[in-house]
């Protein structure tokens, strides 16, 4: 039933879109952002201009603009099927997160309204931890770093954040036998958000760039270990 809504109000925002590729392309991220769509899902060409009722051609472009963003991978005679992130693709994700993330912690602008609501998704994503639901803690984690880049105010920066972060759930897939790789950043970023609303913005920025190296190195780690 909620594919099925899902699935409409996707052909409804597409029209109201003009079926441009660049609505597409932010449909389909959308998709693999909530874990619709997974590593090594073949997308077809002839049903997804069909659901979301635009041509081939404007599909086409969105596939052109997700390859560019490492979201989706073209295979020659095969088609095109959402990405597997590599080594490769992880450092480069860590890259933008540690450049842009600690910058909003240290500079953004912290208001109570922005407190409130990271404060209730680290509570979230406590209960999602307390009930074992990984993609519960997974949701709110990433809704927690989204909120973060939220602070600068940049529809830019929270656009590309969108697009790491969409990348991020496909990482997560790998990381499907390990479900503790999520419960232990909770806590870090509850510290995250005391640090912020302490107006310890230093130290908010520093803890989230280490937080950052920690992630990236285990995320590496368990890559390495699962094609080794």
């Amino acid at each position: 039933m909620a594919m099925k809504a899902a699935a409409e109000f996707d052909r409804a925002t597409a029209a109201e879109h003009a079926h441009t590729a660049v609505w597409i392309a932010t449909v389909l991220r959308g998709r693999i952002a909530a874990g619709e769509l997974t590593p090594g899902s073949k997308l077809s060409e002839q049903a997804l201009s069909s659901a979301l009722g635009v041509s081939r051609n404007t599909l086409r472009e969105a596939f052109s603009t997700l390859a560019g963003e490492s979201m989706v991978t073209r295979i020659p005679n095969r088609g095109v099927f959402v990405a597997s992130p590599g080594v490769e693709e992880v450092r480069e994700i860590y890259r933008v997160r540690r450049m842009i993330e600690p910058a909003a912690a240290l500079w953004g602008e912290v208001t109570p309204e922005a407190l409130d609501t990271m404060e209730a998704i680290v509570r979230r994503a406590q209960e999602a931890r307390d009930a074992g639901s990984v993609a519960d803690m997974a949701d709110a984690n990433q809704a927690l770093h989204r909120a973060v880049v939220g602070l600068t105010g940049s529809g830019s920066l929270q656009t590309l954040m969108d697009r790491v972060l969409a990348e991020m759930r496909l990482v997560f897939h790998a990381m499907a036998s390990t479900p503790d790789f999520h419960s232990h950043y909770v806590d870090r970023n509850v510290r995250l958000v005391e640090r912020l609303r302490a107006g310890r913005r230093d130290e908010a920025a520093s803890g989230l760039s280490a937080d950052l190296d920690v992630a990236e190195a285990e995320l590496l780690d368990r890559l390495a270990d699962a094609s080794g």
